[in-house]
């Protein structure tokens, strides 16, 4: 099996179920599927900008696909394509557009996975804890990031310039590359988070939970990261060996070495973050 055929077949959360029948009549492009996906979805730390009134139930856990589709139609029956209003659609976050994106390009044959990173483009941190979708180019003949987050307000208030459907590259970064970066100084640990939460602490986080997500585990016990106690937030130097060498696994495979069942074997071991175990 080559890497790309590892990412053509559905997945527990990708899969849409029931309602598969509601890609049928999706834009066939890239950018179009992008673009229909950015508008069923509000981020919840958006909300407030889209004029949602804060007591409105919010759910932030991420949804399997084949339950979001349920919600859209909840929310505002129709097809897929038609345009809803912000207080019409669904709430989520980065990692639900990632996945519905992903799923709608595996519905096409398209190989196509969810990435764990930080952006450049987001918000308070240089790079911003943050999830995308990957799929394979058969023109470029190699893998391209798209966005499915960015609808026209997002790229309003953002500034975005690039096209949303082929982020050039260094504006998102995966966790092994961040995490690349951060050991060798090139940029300064502090620099990576999400709120609050920065440096190599949260950085490893990442790497876990983007080897869990390269091996179709995008949801997780690492996702439980705001749970771990203070003085657990120290990596001993066993740890970070370990964290160089699973950074440099993902490179690899990034690469073109098809590893998969390495990471699967590396995924499988880390199942469990320390807070939990």
């Amino acid at each position: 099996m080559t890497i790309q055929q590892s990412y053509v077949r559905q997945d527990a959360l990708t899969d849409p179920g029931e309602s598969a029948g509601a890609y049928n009549d999706l834009p066939e492009t890239v950018s179009g599927l992008r673009e229909v996906v950015s508008g069923l979805i509000i981020h919840v730390a958006w909300a407030e900008r889209y004029g949602i009134p804060p007591d409105v139930a919010m759910v932030r856990q991420t949804q399997p696909v084949a339950d979001r589709l349920k919600l859209i139609q909840a929310s505002f029956a129709g097809p897929l394509t038609a345009a809803r209003p912000p207080r019409s659609r669904t709430f989520g976050t980065c990692r639900d557009y990632a996945l519905l994106l992903c799923s709608m390009l595996r519905s096409r044959s398209i190989p196509a996975r969810v990435r764990c990173g930080f952006a450049t483009y987001i918000a308070d941190h240089i790079y911003h804890d943050h999830w995308i979708c990957e799929y394979w180019s058969a023109g470029d003949q190699r893998w391209l990031q798209a966005d499915a987050q960015l609808d026209a307000f997002h790229i309003d208030q953002l500034q975005i310039t690039f096209d949303c459907a082929n982020l050039p590259r260094d504006a998102f970064l995966t966790a092994s590359q961040a995490w690349r970066l951060a050991r060798s100084n090139a940029v300064a640990t502090g620099a990576f988070g999400h709120g609050a939460a920065t440096g190599l602490w949260f950085l490893h986080v990442n790497v876990y939970r983007d080897l869990l997500s390269l091996t179709n585990r995008q949801m997780s016990d690492w996702d439980s990261w705001r749970d771990a106690a203070p003085a657990g937030k120290v990596l001993k130097v066993d740890a970070l060996a370990e964290l160089d060498r699973l950074a440099d696994l993902v490179t690899a495979f990034e690469a073109g070495l098809n590893q998969f069942a390495a990471l699967d074997e590396a995924a499988s071991r880390n199942l469990m973050p320390p807070w939990l175990s």
